[in-house]
């Protein structure tokens, strides 16, 4: 991204530019709009439009979120997201599609991050004090075990991200505290509005259920030195079944976090409507989920719109009909 006007995440997405290393061009995303599932199979659903395929239906957009305060703009251009973090392996197949056409839209921008296996953010890892101890590559200084007066994995500065101004989880951008950035990565999408990201299954903290961050940008030109213009048209959070959470905890690391879990039904960002709100399509051995789990869902945006997560959540369209929740 170019020019020196203030802090990154307050540069306007008219301007935004990335520049790749190695001359690769790539996108920068942030999700917003809405989002329209389907294109899966196992996903029925009602409302086709006439320029829906016969494989795909639209959906009424997704739920808006918070950007919250843990979001770095555009800093790592990849696919897989992983670095050396362990945990269960998680592979994010998403889809974006124009919410009124159905038609995908290709080289949009797409960006996620989330927290690792116990917790914390990188970027802002003293921010937190973890589930379970620090990690073996905290900053010099962290204490190895959580503050015996807090509970495990409460984040000391800011509230837990995404949760609206005022509430729980509380709102403004905080400034990255370290130079880590594992676990956040911007890729864009192909001809047939696909992007897919490797990462793993994230933990939980005080106060949220587990969740993945993601932003679209739309309308920007791609150039040899990465990705122009545009602005950001859905914001919003992926969300995983209390059947997998459950089944993730009983795998090193996730099972030496002793944070208190905030479950699906109980987290104040998650609106409870399946899909349109972000739950995630799961595919996994049940018998042995530490083989990897598969995420997906499409995203059906209003590439026309500007949610970019830094105000109060707009309600979401009751324009098509939604899609039976994914589990």
């Amino acid at each position: 991204m170019t020019g020196n006007q203030g802090p990154a995440h307050k540069r306007s997405m008219t301007r935004r530019k990335v520049v790749v290393a190695g001359g690769a061009a790539v996108a920068v995303a942030s999700v917003g709009g809405g989002v329209a599932v389907t294109a899966f199979a196992g996903e029925p659903g009602k409302g086709s439009t006439a320029s829906a395929t016969a494989a795909e239906t639209c959906y009424k957009l997704t739920s808006e979120t918070t950007e919250g305060p843990y979001y770095i703009d555009a800093d790592k251009i990849r696919k897989d997201i992983t670095e050396d973090k362990e945990g269960i392996p998680l592979t994010l197949a998403l889809k974006v599609i124009d919410s009124e056409t159905c038609k995908p839209i290709k080289n949009a921008a797409v960006d996620i991050w989330h927290c690792d296996a116990l917790g914390i953010y990188s970027g802002y890892e003293s921010l937190s004090t973890g589930g379970g101890g620090a990690p073996t590559d905290a900053p010099s200084g962290t204490p190895t075990d959580a503050p015996t007066d807090l509970p495990s994995g409460t984040p000391t500065g800011e509230p837990p991200s995404g949760a609206p101004s005022g509430g729980t989880g509380g709102g403004g951008h905080e400034e990255p505290t370290d130079d880590e950035r594992y676990l956040r990565g911007t890729w864009k999408t192909d001809r047939s509005g696909h992007v897919t990201f490797k990462t793993i299954f994230p933990g939980w903290y005080r106060g949220r259920c587990v969740h993945i961050h993601v932003k679209v940008h739309v309308d920007g030109e791609w150039t040899d030195a990465g990705y122009e213009g545009g602005h950001t048209c859905h914001t919003g959070q992926f969300f995983f079944s209390e059947e997998s959470v459950l089944a993730s905890a009983t795998v090193a690391p996730y099972s030496t976090s002793t944070t208190e879990r905030t479950t699906l039904t109980e987290d104040t960002i998650y609106d409870q409507s399946g899909t349109t709100g972000g739950l995630l399509k799961l595919k996994y051995d049940k018998r042995n989920i530490a083989r990897g789990v598969r995420g997906s869902i499409t995203m059906g945006v209003d590439p026309d719109a500007t949610n970019d997560g830094e105000g109060a959540p707009p309600q979401p369209s009751a324009s098509a009909t939604p899609s039976a929740s994914a589990s």
